[in-house]
């Protein structure tokens, strides 16, 4: 207990000592690890937590605040007051403020119409623009705070203003210089480390050609589009055009990141059969009901299984090695299957299995668990001759391994690729339909052979 009260004092210095080093302007400290500390702090108490939250800054506490897991967000509308959250949402940047909005709109409508109220009209606007977007729109991703230049304008003046803009803390982590024309229509953008070899004296006009970027993406794509353009092309950022090719935001690195962590943690989670929102919950009511979905959904997979071993219940009996090795053949075929599942389900997610290849990725599963049966289908069945003094029964089992890890690997690349075709995220679902049909397929296979040759 002294120690949880020692580590409290600790933390609560450190985060006083980072807001008084933010109110003196030396920013040395990145607003995530003020938000680690405080989610710490909550962990070890509760009221001291509220208590540094009230203390924090609300320019500090917009940057933090965008760190913090949407269900803080949620619980955050509970703790401070409508007209508070409101101020500190006006100083997040409009991307941040969008998603924050979007967390909490659910369940506090009273709180997000406070909110949008207290805001300017053109932040207003803009957030309602971003809300406005469904979650897999590029532009539900983009933020309005850019750095932009007429193509006409003088390099120098136009150096200058960025300064003034990130002086007043209205830009930040800029790395371009978005060129549009006198209608905003987006013309290329150019990296700030080229401005600085070119004159000052010169308009951006003079820059040569193969100096700008042309990389943008339109703000109703796909937000995949974007991942893979800033993924396959090593960008810190992308532009964002309307449908008139009208510049209206940019997507940057660490939303991008961000993006591409939230879809890993999902896949990995719905592999497993667990919701990735749910698990986000604290509530154990929630998780645990949702994974009794899923367990419930295993469980008559379980027993139609169970149904294939019955059928062949004097089989067993007249034979107790069959008992003993078929949790073998089961086990082999689930491990294979799985391994081509997660292999066929990760290309799909990056966009590396598109239309015939879908042909060529099934024909390369099932060579390879046809080889690796082969493989394996000698080692087992040498085992079983030597472990039982059956030579009957190494075949029997040699010849199921084939068929199993077959399918598995048939049906490992097959299922995702048929859930995806009828609109189903092939990340859910996968791994309950392929232990199915392995399990059904393995001991079916095993116990049929068993009757049929050595009975």
């Amino acid at each position: 207990m002294e120690n949880r009260f020692e580590e409290l004092d600790r933390l609560l210095a450190l985060v006083n000592s980072e807001i008084e080093e933010f109110e003196l302007e030396h920013k040395t400290v990145h607003p995530y690890d003020i938000a680690e500390q405080l989610l710490e702090i909550r962990e070890i108490d509760e009221e001291a937590y509220l208590v540094a939250l009230k203390k924090i800054p609300h320019e500090l506490f917009a940057e933090v605040l965008s760190e913090f897991p949407p269900h803080i967000h949620e619980e955050l509308v509970e703790q401070l007051s409508s007209y508070k959250i409101a101020d500190i949402t006006s100083k997040m940047d409009t991307d941040d403020a969008a998603t924050f909005i979007q967390n909490i709109s659910e369940e506090n409508e009273e709180v997000v119409q406070t909110i949008l109220d207290n805001l300017d009209n053109e932040d207003k606007i803009l957030i309602e623009q971003l809300i406005a977007y469904s979650d897999d729109e590029a532009g539900a991703y983009m933020q309005t705070e850019l750095f932009s230049a007429n193509i006409n304008d003088n390099i120098g003046e136009a150096i200058k203003r960025l300064k003034h803009l990130k002086e007043n803390n209205e830009v930040d982590n800029i790395w371009h210089a978005h060129l549009v024309d006198a209608h905003n229509s987006y013309i290329g953008s150019v990296g700030l480390e080229e401005l600085i070899i070119f004159e000052h004296n010169l308009s951006f006009k003079d820059i040569p050609a193969e100096k700008l970027k042309h990389y943008y993406i339109n703000h109703k794509s796909d937000i995949k589009d974007a991942v893979d353009m800033v993924t396959n092309y090593n960008l810190s950022s992308i532009p964002v055009v309307d449908d008139k090719n009208k510049l209206v935001g940019r997507i940057t690195s660490d939303d991008i990141y961000d993006i591409i962590q939230e879809s890993a943690t999902e896949q990995i989670y719905n592999l497993a059969g667990v919701d990735d929102e749910a698990e986000q919950e604290e509530d154990l009511y929630e998780i645990g009901k949702s994974r009794a979905i899923w367990l419930g959904l295993n469980l008559i997979t379980a027993i139609a299984a169970s149904l294939v071993i019955g059928i062949f219940d004097s089989t067993i009996q007249s034979l107790v090695a069959l008992a003993i090795l078929m949790p073998i053949v089961a086990s082999m075929g689930g491990n294979a299957g799985t391994q081509t599942l997660t292999v066929t389900v990760r290309q799909m997610a990056l966009g590396e299995i598109e239309g015939e290849d879908a042909k060529d990725t099934i024909f390369k599963e099932v060579i390879l668990s046809l080889a690796n049966g082969l493989i394996f289908a000698i080692v087992i069945g040498i085992i079983a001759y030597f472990w039982f003094g059956l030579p009957l029964l190494g075949v029997v089992i040699a010849i199921s391994m084939i068929i199993n890890l077959l399918s598995a690997g048939f049906f490992g690349s097959l299922i995702p690729l048929g859930l995806q075709k009828a609109g189903i995220d092939p990340a859910i679902g996968s791994t309950v339909l392929l232990t199915t049909v392995t399990d059904v397929v393995g001991f079916f296979s095993f116990l049929g052979l068993a009757r049929l040759i050595l009975l």
